[in-house]
């Protein structure tokens, strides 16, 4: 089975166990990579938007915490170890929350930043650095514009490491 096929069929896995153990998190990316005799496995969990009213676009979404990281880890080697993906061959299993430094390239992406300082590139050229006020499935909105911005217009997108935000919390 080649990587992506079994990157795939990890997703499928570990989000049903997830999803079992009634868990706040979704898997948001999976790569499996040849590191020596030992396959690399690296899954990305985000925070679980899909329960959120699709008429909300404003309210924050917290980032998983170092405790429900943990617990989903327990959740997905649990699943790996129960499906036969992985074969005979050794692996190493690393389970984590997306960084900042991750692009933006989903709605789901935007939907978990609101709140946040964005560089956000436009198909245009234009280039703005602004706070996300709302993230819809089509489009979002910046704090310095006084419209929208629909996605299809965004060809790259990231969060800003801020030391000192607005509201006191730490980025």
């Amino acid at each position: 089975m080649d990587a992506r096929a079994a990157a795939a069929t990890i997703t499928q896995h570990t989000s049903e166990a997830l999803e079992r153990a009634g868990l706040d998190a979704v898997v948001d990316d999976v790569t499996v990579q040849e590191a020596g005799r030992r396959r690399l496995v690296r899954v990305l969990l985000a925070r679980d938007v899909s329960t959120i009213p699709s008429e909300d676009t404003t309210s924050p979404v917290e980032p998983l915490s170092l405790d429900e990281v943990s617990e989903a880890t327990t959740v997905v080697s649990s699943a790996l170890d129960g499906c036969a993906v992985m074969g005979e061959r050794a692996y190493t299993l690393e389970v984590s929350s997306a960084g900042i430094d991750r692009p933006l390239t989903a709605p789901d992406h935007f939907r978990r930043n609101v709140g946040r300082l964005l560089t956000v590139v436009r198909t245009d050229g234009t280039t703005h650095t602004s706070r996300l006020t709302a993230a819809g499935p089509d489009q979002i909105r910046l704090e310095e514009l006084d419209h929208p911005v629909p996605l299809s217009e965004v060809t790259r997108a990231q969060v800003q490491i801020e030391f000192t935000r607005p509201d006191g919390k730490d980025a």
